[in-house]
């Protein structure tokens, strides 16, 4: 499977005591060995993803640090765990869904938000307790691939809007061309695919990794919860661990292979957790 956006192959060496030449944020130092993204054998594995286009303007000015509110817990998946995979779909809503009441969390981030970041930590960690992924990672990739799914989502987790890509037909300069892989199922796109969902899928990936992440028996690309498990399942995958950062680094390169792409992921990930704002320095341009 071809990449959505065509990047150079990067290679950074271990034990490098330089931060990616302040790629990464401060206090973080990312040694990875080179994606392996573009290799034939790992291809089919890949995350096929799309950044927003305006995500040029992300970087431009620190955002403003914002008390969180008051924490509310949201727990899901109360029910039982269906007894086989769950069904693969994205599941028509009505029009008119009202946002989530939940309060903010930590940079504004939205707690319906929140919510699907932390399930999904609690659910890797009793499924794959070796991989030690933080919410705030998850956190970082929604930040740079929709916002948290543009800040709109009802109390299901699901957007007011469903998120997608642009259409990988090739004209979008840089981008691959991506063939049909569903039949629009997913995409609702019959000639090629655009990438869906808040975590921003290729429907041929989704089918690969699709999780449950709200005990509904449906992992729909757009809801949340199910993307925020499935992200978390696709960046554990091969037995890496997020508390070596040359291994974080690795799997964030799946999703984008750009260390400008690992930096602003890195950035946000270590705003969310300590509630500083990240630096403009912190988010060079994708």
């Amino acid at each position: 499977m071809g990449r959505h956006r065509k990047q150079p192959a990067v290679t950074v060496r271990r034990s490098s005591v330089i931060a990616l030449t302040g790629l990464v944020p401060a206090g973080l130092v990312a040694v990875t060995a080179a994606s392996d993204v573009g290799n034939a054998s790992q291809a089919a594995a890949a995350v096929e993803q799309h950044l927003p286009d305006d995500q040029a303007a992300v970087g431009a000015q620190p955002q403003t640090l914002m008390e969180p509110a008051a924490e509310t817990e949201f727990v899901v998946n109360k029910m039982a765990k269906p007894s086989g995979p769950p069904v693969v779909k994205s599941v028509a809503l009505a029009d008119g869904r009202q946002p989530a009441a939940l309060p903010a969390g930590p940079m504004g981030v939205p707690g319906i938000a929140i919510a699907a970041y932390e399930n999904a930590e609690r659910i890797l960690a009793a499924d794959n307790p070796t991989c030690n992924m933080p919410w705030s990672m998850l956190a970082g990739i929604g930040r740079v691939e929709s916002t948290h799914a543009y800040g709109k989502a009802d109390a299901d987790g699901n957007p007011l809007t469903p998120v997608y890509g642009p259409v990988l037909d090739g004209s979008l300069a840089g981008n691959n061309v991506i063939r049909d892989s569903d039949g629009g199922e997913l995409d609702g796109l019959g000639s090629y695919d655009r990438a869906i969902g808040p975590m921003q899928f290729l429907p041929q990936t989704w089918k690969r990794y699709a999780a449950d992440g709200n005990g509904d028996g449906i992992a729909d690309p757009q809801n949340l919860f199910d993307a925020a498990l499935t992200a978390g399942k696709y960046l554990c995958d091969g037995g890496l661990n997020m508390r070596d950062f040359a291994q974080q680094s690795k799997a964030i390169l799946r999703y984008n292979n750009s260390m400008a792409y690992v930096a602003n992921v890195m950035a946000w990930e270590t705003s969310y957790s300590s509630g500083v704002a990240p630096r403009a320095g912190d988010l060079p341009r994708i």
